[in-house]
């Protein structure tokens, strides 16, 4: 193979490996946004059962409020009851302390829901703090995996282009120059694999004598459709075959 050929293939797939390498860490921060995301969410869950609690304590201070001043009433009407003279007054005082006796009844059935519902809250509360505690535990343990990979990327980054400056040092101007001037006009992608009859990036067949000369791999020939730069692998090479992403 000519030697610009192949280390233009390497070259190639140095850059789209340090591409791929570069979108994945420019990708961290969603990610990153999103496992705070999923604490956030679960901190609001525990924070709107905390004002269910809060919002159950208070009405049942008012019930017992209510509760306590209707028992100091019956208390009352039942002390003057005994100091009542006529049967009309005594009919009379009967009918406030049945009426003060149903609204002690009432207050303490709603007195009742409400212990009831804190005893749900409670176990609301407590599977809302297991979850978030759940939640920060696997969030972390994720965090610390993409820390890891950032740290991982950043030493491929950094071998890529030591070994991207090595290549590009072996290339003669005149290719170099080539393949920087298609890869800016082609995402990227200055080479392409001619297979079939084919440009395997435009999918344009190639003319035959045009494809009889790539597969000799022996100078630097372009596709007469997106102007890459093509190279044959013959179907028992070992040598990997550049690709986009």
């Amino acid at each position: 193979m000519n030697s610009d050929l192949q280390h233009l293939i390497e070259l190639q797939e140095l850059e789209l490996t340090a591409e791929r390498v570069r979108r994945r860490v420019a990708d961290m921060p969603q990610a990153l946004a999103a496992l705070d995301e999923r604490l956030a969410a679960r901190r609001t869950d525990v924070a709107a059962v905390k004002e269910r609690i809060a919002a159950n304590t208070a009405a049942r201070r008012e019930i017992e409020k209510d509760l306590a001043a209707v028992q100091a009433r019956l208390s009352k009407y039942k002390d003057q009851l005994m100091e009542v003279k006529t049967n009309k007054e005594y009919q009379a005082m009967q009918t406030e302390i049945a009426v003060a006796e149903q609204h002690v009844r009432g207050h303490e059935d709603r007195l009742l829901e409400r212990m009831e519902e804190t005893e749900a809250l409670t176990a609301a509360r407590q599977a809302a703090d297991a979850a978030l505690k759940a939640e920060e535990g696997e969030v972390a343990r994720e965090q610390a995996g993409l820390e890891a990979e950032r740290v991982a990327l950043d030493e491929e980054l950094r071998r890529t282009g030591g070994e991207h400056g090595a290549v590009s040092g072996k290339l003669s101007a005149h290719a170099l120059s080539l393949f920087q001037h298609v890869a800016r006009h082609r995402k990227g992608v200055a080479l392409s694999e001619a297979r079939d009859g084919h440009c395997t990036q435009c999918h344009v067949r190639l003319r035959p004598q045009v494809f009889n000369d790539v597969r000799r791999n022996d100078a630097l020939l372009q596709c007469e459709s997106c102007s890459r730069i093509l190279y044959f692998v013959p179907a028992a090479a070992s040598t990997a075959a550049p690709h986009s992403s």
